[in-house]
């Protein structure tokens, strides 16, 4: 049985700190599925189609890596990918209650899906994509948070 892993979150924008945990996560699993989630409570600075293609543009050679765009319930989508792990990851102790509340709630809703964390490294504990959306939105320069890929793109579209 494959090792299928869904790394859900809204990537808006996809940071340094999401890379870190992505790459880190690649010996983990056999196949990792970037999940970008949309809320419809929530309104992105980003249209889930371009955070897709910074995903795909980023991770386009690497085999084990795919991405793709979802509503609902992550484990709903996780039947959907035949996935049995959810990654997150972490960056302070206030991340893991929250996360731990959450994989707690998808344990009741499904038992066979286990939920991993893996701690950033702390080089990027302060990258948060809100920092950045606030900095971007202020007219700051956010490249030192981000993808190269992810910075060309947002000062070529402003």
């Amino acid at each position: 049985m494959q090792k299928i892993c869904v790394f859900p979150g809204t990537f808006d924008p996809l940071t340094l700190g999401h890379v870190d945990i992505i790459n880190r996560a690649l010996p983990l699993f056999d196949k990792i599925v970037v999940a970008i989630g949309t809320n419809v409570g929530k309104a992105p600075m980003f249209s889930a189609e371009q955070r897709k293609l910074w995903i795909d543009e980023i991770f386009g050679k690497e085999e084990k890596i795919s991405s793709a765009v979802y509503e609902g319930l992550t484990v709903e989508f996780c039947k959907q990918v035949n996935a049995n792990y959810i990654l997150r990851g972490i960056r302070y102790v206030s991340d893991f209650e929250y996360e731990k509340a959450i994989a707690d709630a998808n344990r009741n809703l499904d038992p066979t899906i286990e939920t991993f964390f893996l701690t950033c490294e702390p080089k990027y504990t302060s990258v948060a994509s809100t920092i950045v959306r606030d900095i971007i939105r202020n007219g700051g320069n956010a490249s030192q948070f981000l993808p190269s890929q992810v910075a060309n793109s947002i000062k070529s579209n402003p």
